[in-house]
Order: C-alpha cells, then structure tokens, then sequence
C-alpha cells in the first residue's frame, strides 16, 4: 500500500489548519451550533452528529465534499481565502 507523504507534510498541516478556521468562521458569522449543522446536514442527505462533527472539525482534516456540504447547509453565499503569501509572511512577522 503506497504511503501518502503529503499528508504529513507540514504544508498540509497549515491548509488543514486554514480549512479548519474557515469553517469554524462561516459557523460563528451565521451563528450555528455543531448540534444545529448536524440538524442542517441531515436534511440534506449527510448523517453526522453533533459529536462527530466536534471531532472532524478540530481535527481539520476533512475533505472538500465535506466542507462544500457544510457550506450549502449552513448557507454560505461565498467565501473569502486570504492569500497563501501573505498568511506565510505575516506568520513570519
């Protein structure tokens, strides 16, 4: 079985850790509890409960499935990404 590198990568860990804080984001703008989006992900066909999602999002490793279907159910109209660059250098500052 091949052994994904990347995954590990100190790269991914900063991407996993952004995703991790958009999501975390767009729940508190709209004001929406785990309890809430696991009510909200339900409706649309994707079966996790609150706990679960407690776990998967401090984790911050899910996929973009998952994040798109948090993203419809919350009903988010858009995102905003910072730029790679700049979040690099201000860590840096």
């Amino acid at each position: 079985m091949a052994i994904n590198k990347w995954k590990h990568a100190p790269i991914t860990r900063e991407y996993e850790a952004r995703v991790k804080k958009l999501l975390k984001g767009e729940l508190k703008r709209q004001g929406i509890t785990y309890g809430q989006l696991a009510e909200r992900l339900v409706a649309i066909g994707v079966d996790e409960t609150a706990r679960n999602l407690t776990n998967k999002i401090s984790r911050g490793g899910f996929t973009a499935a998952f994040l798109l279907q948090c993203l419809i159910a919350i009903g988010s109209r858009g995102i905003q990404l910072d730029d790679p660059a700049h979040h690099r250098s201000s860590q840096n500052d």
